[in-house]
């Protein structure tokens, strides 16, 4: 298939740029894919459509505050250096105290470039092909790397959030959910939880499995080949532990909270030949239309720009057509798109 065949319009007014006051208060889509039909909902209505046997999964991967602002060193004598942003991706390898980042102005920040965060310092090491740069912080472990981005780091919002990130995006940009840290993006689905509407699905006799899977790099690049085969996907880091898996497979229905729970499970699954044990790892999983799903069979999951691999795993999901036209719907009727935006609900 063409990534034109997964593009649609959209008015950018329709691009949340912040939160509802209320994280449960958003719209929900309830698309039914055996039907081909949708319906008009809220969120807090998802307790009306889970039950008894039902088990959410839902993402427990908390956000790093991963966006650090320096200057650049100058050169001896020289004036001021410009400002800098690096953003911290993952460590470089396990156990490494260098770090793969995102930088900007990425040609004013060659290997050996230094930046000044205001004390602690950042180096660049090294280029790598994807653009990407190694960065080193001179007298830091991982855990003062850390420490470091809990107290100066910002909140890296996406890039179509046309503002700065404030003091409120480092509560509403992680979900109620999140414990363990190794995300730069937030997994989007889980948002919309508060701990009133957890408490209401669970009364429903429905409940929640915790899995982690650390959404990387592969969040912010679209796809940059015509035909979708030849895209390389990004790999995130995730883990299912024994009772997570336990809960999935005791579930007479099990219901993803959000494209990367749906990425792990997936994963999972394949690696076991289709039932889903604990597992940990990473996955390169690039899900598009004719994939055999295995674990989930319903799915929770945010509004997602065009021609990207998110829409491409959920029009595996529910069909290709059936969501262009529910996305066109949903714009028609003015809902509110990507992260901090309204969600739908495919049953």
């Amino acid at each position: 298939m063409r990534a034109s065949d997964f593009d649609y319009e959209l008015p950018e007014s329709l691009i949340a740029q912040r939160p509802l006051d209320e994280r449960s208060a958003g719209r929900m889509l309830v698309v039914d894919r055996r039907s081909g039909t949708w319906t008009d909902a809220l969120f807090r209505d998802l307790p009306d459509h889970v039950g008894r046997g039902d088990c959410l999964v839902v993402n427990n991967s908390r956000v790093l505050a991963a966006r650090l602002v320096g200057r650049r060193r100058p050169v001896a004598g020289g004036p001021p250096g410009a400002v800098a942003e690096i953003l911290v991706l993952e460590p470089a390898a396990p156990g490494a105290c260098s770090w793969k980042a995102l930088v900007r102005p990425g040609r004013r920040l060659p290997p050996g470039a230094r930046v000044d965060l205001g004390g602690p310092e950042a180096v660049v090491t090294d280029r790598l092909e994807d653009g990407l740069r190694i960065v080193r912080f001179p007298g830091l472990d991982g855990v003062g790397v850390r420490r470091l981005l809990e107290e100066r780091g910002r909140v890296p919002l996406p890039p179509y959030i046309r503002r700065k990130d404030d003091s409120a995006d480092r509560e509403r940009y992680q979900t109620v959910f999140a414990r363990a840290g190794g995300s730069v993006a937030a997994p989007t689905a889980g948002l919309h939880f508060d701990e009133s509407l957890v408490d209401a699905v669970r009364a429903r006799g429905a409940e929640f499995a915790e899995i982690t899977l650390h959404v990387g790099l592969g969040t912010f690049r679209p796809v940059s080949t015509e035909r979708i085969e030849n895209h390389a996907m990004h790999s995130e880091r995730f883990e299912i532990a024994a009772a997570a898996a336990a809960a999935v497979s005791a579930a007479s229905r099990t219901v993803a909270i959000g494209t990367t729970s749906v990425r792990a499970l997936e994963a999972a699954a394949a690696q076991a030949g289709g039932a889903v044990g604990p597992t940990a790892g990473s996955t390169d999983l690039f899900i598009t239309p004719g994939f055999r799903f295995r674990a989930v069979e319903g799915l929770l999951t945010n509004f997602h720009l065009p021609r990207s691999t998110l829409l491409m795993l959920v029009a595996a999901f529910a069909g290709r057509e059936l969501m262009l036209d529910a996305y066109a719907h949903a714009a028609a009727e003015k809902y509110r798109f990507y992260s901090y935006g309204d969600c739908m609900l495919i049953v």
